[in-house]
């Protein structure tokens, strides 16, 4: 039973296709993050949601006119990779472009599915084709089940909305952190990934000319992809020393989230996150932030922080970093 749709969006066929094509365009509606080999035969891997990744290949590609491509979910046992199809058909029309979506391969119960989630994502890519970006995703705030991969994907999505469409100007800034400008801070997240990234198996690509956003996306892609590969089984070295799995990654978590923080304040930016997952946070930074080791990993000592103070205050205040005053 195919899952058919179409909807109008006010922009031309090539702008359109770039909407559904590009990891820097696809971040603005559907995914977390996004791998995207953009030829026939080639493959993709889309986080969709945090603990939810859809990959396939790319059967046809007819840039400005339309795009065909294999679906399925890692992971999934009714719905592996590959198992279903999905036809993305751009038509010109007055006002701008009809974008029109079938799904085909699916039983009754996937396309119902489906139906809930291309829904909610075609009236995202809607909002994004009018106005740039169609804002946080509510799907992707809290991810069931929590764990320290769903999690990492979930700071992810925090840190990246922080870091979007900085100007130059903002580079320059001071953030909290007196050793670093926004700019030298992006270079030290950026280099925290490549470490806990290669340390599941291969060598993260990094290019620091790239826009910052888009740079710590692409790393965090390319580590988090590895990670899912190699699990959370065992442990694995990180800077000479033996560490446990699950720690590694649970330290991605902190630093998405707490850098989250500092560049918005940085820059007089507001960071909306989930509680749920600021007190998942908090946890793996009470469990990994050692009293007698804060000093060697960059931390200085906690701050008060009022009993009314949300989750992700407590974090910010527990990683030393002052709170504003009212």
């Amino acid at each position: 039973m195919p899952f058919d749709k179409t909807v109008v969006v006010p922009l031309d066929p090539d702008a359109t296709f770039a909407l559904v094509t590009e990891p820097e365009r696809l971040r603005r509606w559907q995914t977390v993050a996004a791998r995207v080999d953009l030829r026939t035969g080639g493959g993709y891997r889309w986080t969709v949601v945090p603990g939810h990744s859809a990959a396939g290949t790319f059967k046809e590609v007819d840039p400005g006119r339309r795009i065909v491509f294999t679906w399925g979910w890692e992971e999934s046992e009714d719905l592996p990779p590959g198992t279903s199809t999905v036809t993305v058909t751009l038509t010109p029309t007055a006002g701008g472009t009809e974008v029109r979506l079938v799904h085909e391969g699916l039983s009754d119960e996937q396309a119902a599915r489906h139906a809930e989630g291309w829904t909610h994502y075609l009236d995202r890519l809607a909002a994004a084709a009018v106005v740039g970006d169609a804002g946080p995703d509510e799907w992707a705030a809290l991810p069931q089940p929590l764990d320290e991969l769903s999690s990492a994907e979930a700071t992810l999505a925090v840190v990246q909305r922080a870091l979007r469409d900085l100007t130059a100007d903002d580079m320059s800034a001071q953030t909290v952190c007196t050793e670093f400008t926004v700019a030298q801070l992006a270079d030290h997240l950026a280099g925290s990934i490549m470490t806990i990234g290669s340390a599941a198996g291969p060598k993260i690509d990094d290019e620091p000319g790239k826009p910052v956003e888009t740079r710590i996306a692409d790393e965090a892609q390319q580590a988090l992809e590895a990670w899912r590969r190699r699990g959370l089984d065992g442990t694995v070295i990180i800077g000479g020393n033996t560490v446990p799995a699950p720690i590694a990654v649970g330290i991605l978590s902190i630093e998405f989230l707490v850098h989250a923080w500092d560049f918005a304040a940085a820059v007089d930016r507001n960071v909306n996150v989930d509680p749920a997952l600021s007190e998942y946070v908090l946890g793996l930074a009470h469990t990994i932030i050692r009293p007698e080791a804060r000093g060697a990993v960059g931390f200085a000592d906690p701050v008060p922080a009022e009993h009314t103070a949300d989750p992700f205050e407590r974090l910010i205040a527990f990683t030393g970093r002052p709170l504003p005053t009212a």
